[in-house]
């Protein structure tokens, strides 16, 4: 055999092994990347690190979100929600032959608004030029379905779930889901329970939302700074109503209770960021 054949097969043998080699290593990489993303959902900014500028979420009744910041707005709004708690987990794990993209899938466990949900997920990895695996494409869904009830639904108020407002709302509140999914798009109905003298700083919402007053006195304001002035007054039997992204704030004169038909996701953006509790 002429011996410049020999050395061409004895470097490309080389060469594929080394290739399967690096193959071998970035998969258990992005398996380990994978792992400790699954470690930062209760920390927002550490759990949006990990995607990239231009990435795009396919969360289940919901629009592709596009970008960092439609992807924030989407997860604050499922991450606020009463009870909320989610894990995942990789199960496997695969890369391009040039270790430059790569895709994970695992399952998860998403615990909110009084429900637990399984199933699973897909996410594709991009490698950015600083050598980092991101998250390009993220898809879920749930092992089962959640059908919308076929019959009319009635909820005595002696069966209702009360449990703690979302972190970005000030500690004092109670809420209770009457129906729908706040997390998700589409329309829910949400009851809540504030004290006396219960202020939400100016922020906005995503989607439209309705107030209807079922007892004590509110007031809200429109505006993109606290302004006395500007509160109006609403008694019990009172409605308002605040399109989505219209800035306002809110004061309870009176312990009072309020029902908020909306259409979610359902999130609390504050207009100053430092009024945020969550960030607190």
């Amino acid at each position: 055999m002429p011996r410049w054949i020999l050395l061409l097969l004895v470097t490309g043998s080389f060469v594929g092994c080394r290739a399967t080699g690096n193959v071998a290593q970035e998969r258990e990489a992005l398996m380990n990347r994978n792992r400790e993303w699954a470690g930062t959902v209760k920390d927002m900014e550490k759990f949006m690190s990990y995607y990239a500028a231009d990435a795009s979420i396919y969360a289940p009744g919901m629009p592709i979100a596009t970008g960092t910041g439609a992807i924030r707005t989407a997860l604050t709004g499922m991450m606020s929600a009463p009870g909320f708690a989610l894990e995942f987990a990789p199960t496997k794990a695969d890369v391009s032959a040039a270790s430059d993209i790569g895709y994970t899938t695992g399952t998860y466990q998403l615990t909110m608004n009084g429900t637990t949900e399984k199933g699973k997920y897909v996410t594709i990895w991009k490698k950015q030029s600083d050598g980092q695996w991101k998250v390009s494409e993220d898809i879920f869904n749930a092992d089962t379905s959640g059908a919308p009830p076929t019959q009319h639904v009635m909820v005595e108020a002696a069966s209702l779930k009360w449990g703690e407002p979302p972190p970005s709302l000030p500690a004092g509140a109670k809420l209770a889901v009457i129906a729908g999914d706040p997390s998700k798009a589409g329309p829910f109905v949400i009851r809540a329970q504030v004290p006396a003298g219960y202020k939400v700083a100016p922020h906005w919402h995503p989607g439209d939302e309705n107030l209807t007053i079922l007892s004590g006195t509110v007031a809200l304001g429109m505006g993109e700074t606290w302004d006395d002035s500007k509160l109006q007054t609403v008694a019990a039997g009172g409605y308002a109503a605040v399109p989505a992204q219209m800035r306002h704030f809110f004061l309870a004169k009176t312990a009072s209770t309020f029902q908020v038909h909306g259409m979610g996701p359902f999130a609390v953006n504050y207009v100053n960021p430092a009024d945020d509790p969550s960030k607190k």
